[in-house]
């Protein structure tokens, strides 16, 4: 009696212990649940702590309420100046009301479907509008808040938050880089042509300039060189003719020396002079008597 009355102890225990378990879950910090019964959503629990359920019939459904991310998959998008650019963009949300993403889209992987889709199409709507130079600018930011507004406007019916959208990567086509480093190129070497022409023309006004001064400077100096020239045979002229004043006897013998230096000097001429010619007069005469 008592085994068997022990034996139906263990029983009941192990059946309540059962149904407690069937009958209680739990919501942790960073979750919130929502009791699914016979299919029809009839609670929400979003605060954390031991909750109760009926059991066999209630169903328990958990969503993350962390902040999570979604990232897109590389795609090929032409932008508002028609070039052709690879973007990645990723996004951060989380649910903020977990009945209606239950409503809406029930499970994460079809959440992670429909936003893939949302932002994919905003995203090429936005990068349709701009040229490829606002994405090299601070005007980027602005484009992804454009993006992140336009998404979250269209999520709210799906009980999601739309945190914020960023561009992982946005890299041009490998045809389109080529093409705009060619261009770029190019136009480096026309604006070198440019640059060398111009220089080259400077040259020449710098080198004109600096002939037309150098003939003046030449010129002024020849001018000057000139009178200072004239001035000083002018002074010689005086000095000589007052040198001749003091003493013409001497001045005279001099220059007769003078005279037979270059008429004699390295040479031998023959010369064939009567004896009375005057150039053999000194030769006679002698050098004058002091005064």
């Amino acid at each position: 009696m008592k085994q068997s009355f022990a034996i139906g102890a263990i029983v009941v225990a192990v059946l309540v212990v059962w149904l407690a378990s069937a009958a209680l879950y739990t919501v942790s910090e960073v979750q919130q649940a929502i009791v699914v019964r016979l299919g029809r959503p009839i609670a929400v629990e979003t605060e954390p702590g031991v909750k109760v359920k009926l059991p066999f019939v209630d169903d328990v459904i958990f969503y993350d309420a962390r902040l999570m991310t979604v990232e897109l998959p590389l795609e090929e998008t032409i932008l508002g100046d028609q070039k052709r650019i690879q973007e990645q963009v990723y996004a951060g949300f989380r649910i903020t009301d977990p009945l209606q993403f239950y409503l809406s889209v029930r499970t994460m992987a079809q959440a992670q479907i429909q936003l893939i889709q949302l932002i994919g199409s905003s995203v090429r709507r936005e990068l349709g509008q701009v040229p490829l130079g606002a994405l090299l600018s601070h005007d980027r930011d602005r484009i992804s808040d454009n993006i992140r507004a336009d998404v979250a406007e269209k999520t709210k019916s799906l009980g999601i938050e739309i945190s914020e959208i960023r561009f992982h990567r946005a890299d041009l086509l490998i045809e389109t880089s080529q093409a705009i480093y060619d261009r770029m190129k190019s136009e480096r070497l026309r604006e070198a042509k440019e640059l060398r022409a111009q220089g080259s023309e400077w040259a020449q006004e710098i080198q004109a300039k600096a002939d037309r001064e150098r003939t003046v400077l030449l010129s002024q100096a020849q001018r000057q060189a000139s009178i200072i020239r004239g001035e000083a045979d002018a002074e010689a002229n005086n000095l000589l003719a007052a040198a001749y004043s003091e003493d013409p006897a001497f001045y005279e013998f001099y220059r007769s020396l003078q005279s037979y230096q270059r008429t004699l000097a390295d040479s031998n001429p023959m010369l064939v002079l009567s004896p009375d010619a005057r150039f053999l007069r000194t030769f006679e005469a002698g050098p004058p008597a002091p005064k």
